[in-house]
């Protein structure tokens, strides 16, 4: 299968590139891809620098790299157009449409999606993440008052960076709490987790993905064996239709997919917008 080098351009983290560009090109299962992000593109000379990163992948690849592009700044995006790629730019997509549409000139700024502007928004999600790190996998706080959803699974099933990527995103108050043996074996959650069932949410996976993540950390031992891991799993979900617990199985979507899910099911606030 030929190699498709793709090329994420950004005046600033690349982080709106990447995500726009991930979401297109995972709907083409027949291609391969080799993705690389040029971030913190902000003057004329990392932008002929970036031109020349890409021509080199051009040259050396059987078909030309694709370029995912949200450059503010006009003549920078006029020089990274130079490049022997196919060019996909956000803004020349739709920036001078709103334009037309509002009658107004947009103002050129970088930074203006992911900075610290909206200083509000910014410490909500400084302070939800802080409570996600604190009360990670059953953590000491246990601050499940405060909680927006707890989010429920055997270990390595996806619970930390969902978490952190509501806190992050959205300013969402996320929990987690790891099902323990105990637990797994006698089919019932602990009480000071039952005092807050409607705000669980459970996180299932595949048998067979779970072991390939739990061997990459602890290859040796009961932690990542076939039998452990079809256990678990089979009783962490025995308990979540014994409690009316929703759940989602984690194994093919992504952690905006699950989270979008999450907050679909739960009706959970966003306390920031993107």
């Amino acid at each position: 299968m030929v190699e498709r080098v793709v090329f994420f351009v950004s005046d600033q983290t690349g982080v709106t590139a990447e995500t726009l560009g991930h979401s297109l090109i995972t709907q083409f299962a027949g291609q391969n891809f080799r993705q690389t992000t040029l971030p913190f593109i902000d003057s004329d000379d990392k932008a002929n620098e970036a031109v020349r990163t890409i021509n080199a992948a051009a040259e050396d690849a059987a078909v030309r790299p694709i370029v995912f592009s949200t450059m503010v700044q006009p003549d920078l995006r006029e020089i990274v157009k130079t490049s022997a790629g196919l060019h996909l730019d956000i803004f020349d997509a739709f920036l001078q449409s709103l334009a037309d549409e509002f009658d107004e000139a947009p103002e050129y700024r970088s930074g203006r999606a992911h900075g610290v502007s909206d200083i509000d928004a910014y410490m909500k999600r400084i302070e939800a993440t802080n409570f996600a790190l604190a009360n990670d996998d059953g953590g000491v706080s246990r601050n499940y008052d405060v909680a927006d959803v707890i989010l429920v699974g055997v270990s390595r099933s996806g619970k930390t960076p969902t978490c952190l990527y509501l806190a992050l995103q959205y300013g969402v108050y996320a929990a987690n709490y790891p099902l323990t043996d105990d637990e797994l074996e006698n089919g019932k959650l602990p009480d000071f987790l039952l005092e807050h069932k409607h705000k669980l949410f459970g996180l299932t996976i595949a048998p067979e993905r779970l072991r390939e993540i739990r061997k990459e950390r602890r290859p040796l031992g009961n932690y990542s064996s076939a039998q452990q891991v079809r256990f678990e799993l089979r009783e962490a979900e025995k308990i979540f239709r014994r409690y009316g617990i929703p759940s989602v199985n984690t194994t093919m979507f992504s952690i905006e997919e699950i989270s979008s899910r999450i907050l679909d099911s739960t009706g959970v606030e966003r306390r920031v917008r993107p």
